[in-house]
């Protein structure tokens, strides 16, 4: 069950609901009650400004799921290195689009690929699907801004990959929507392939994000590194799920995962299931939650040097959901995060 095979076939009971284990928190089908039309072409002269602007030598852009520029399958040739910007903008009111796109690596290419997901119109449904696929001891660094409207449904779904010592080292952040879910699944090969997995969102008013992850482990000697980190305040809601998954025979792994999370007002909730399955031995595996307030003592202390409460609140919060950004190892694409962070935590976005 999918909104992709709801869209497709105009049939409601393909969608999600709370009865599905992994969309329990994110339930589609009780809020949908209805399929919109499709979108409209959007006007490709008006498009909102990139997030990572002046970073990416080249583009491919979708608007109302259609798309602009670019190629709607890419291969990165092996032994290259390119920066790619992947964008996902909804120009629509009370429609429906989908997009789909797939990204091969061959054996030791590299991509930075900063894909953002950002939306003009309202009330809209939009279903984007990626099928990504990495060649032995290729690199690819995604970075993902997801910045669509109050009022949208915005699913994203990637399927991903790895060979024997590639690299995948991905940072979503979000502020969420009406519903917004970000997934990625991964097939993880050992053979010295390296995953991190990192998420931040940050979260205000009614807006529900939901980022989910699953790995899984088959090979020998396979690291994964995961960090999520965020703060909700008002009645937003944050759904984290992150599973890893040690196949038998995945002896070495070396997998650990963490969550944390700020709640900032009483109505405000956070639902997290981090998971862990290991069915191999000789392993390294660990996963850690945490949810809480602000730190009272750190916010006096600030107010008493002059800072005033909502400054204060933004710098700690700041603070607590920097470390998922320094992660970013690319220096304009963490500049850019981290502005990014900045107009949300300060409201000013």
């Amino acid at each position: 069950m999918s909104l992709t095979s709801a869209l497709a076939t105009g049939d409601l009971t393909l969608l999600p609901s709370r009865r599905d284990e992994d969309w329990r928190w994110t339930d589609l089908r009780g809020l949908i009650r209805a399929l919109p039309p499709a979108s409209p072409p959007g006007d490709a002269a008006h498009l909102p400004a990139d997030p990572f602007a002046g970073l990416a030598d080249e583009a491919v852009v979708f608007l109302n799921g259609r798309r602009l520029g670019g190629q709607d399958a890419l291969t990165v040739a092996a032994g290259a290195d390119r920066v790619l910007a992947l964008r996902f903008v909804s120009q629509a009111s009370e429609t429906a689009h989908a997009a789909a796109w797939s990204l091969t690596l061959e054996p030791g290419a590299r991509l930075l690929l900063l894909e953002s997901y950002q939306g003009t119109g309202q009330g809209y449904v939009s279903d984007v699907t990626l099928d990504i696929r990495l060649g032995e001891g290729a690199r690819l660094e995604r970075i993902v801004v997801i910045d669509e409207a109050a009022d949208a449904i915005s699913i994203s779904a990637a399927e991903v990959e790895l060979a024997a010592h590639s690299s995948l080292a991905q940072t979503v952040l979000t502020r969420g929507a009406k519903r917004q879910r970000h997934e990625t699944r991964m097939r993880h090969p050992g053979g010295g392939a390296d995953l991190r997995l990192d998420g931040l969102y940050l979260l205000s008013g009614t807006a529900h994000a939901d980022l989910t992850t699953a790995v899984t482990h088959t090979g020998l000697d396979g690291t994964t590194a995961q960090l999520t980190k965020g703060a909700v305040r008002d009645q937003a809601r944050a759904v984290f799920q992150g599973k890893i998954v040690v196949s038998q025979g995945a002896d070495r792994t070396d997998a650990r995962m963490g969550h944390h999370a700020l709640i900032l007002s009483d109505k405000a909730e956070v639902d997290a299931k981090p998971e862990l399955f290991i069915y191999a031995d000789d392993v390294a595996c660990a996963h850690g939650n945490t949810v809480g307030a602000i730190d009272e003592d750190a916010l006096f202390y600030a107010r008493q040097r002059g800072i005033p409460e909502a400054e204060a609140r933004a710098m700690l919060t700041e603070a607590f959901v920097g470390e998922v950004v320094d992660r970013i190892a690319h220096e304009g694409a963490r500049d850019a995060a981290r502005a990014w962070v900045a107009a949300q935590s300060r409201g000013q976005a």
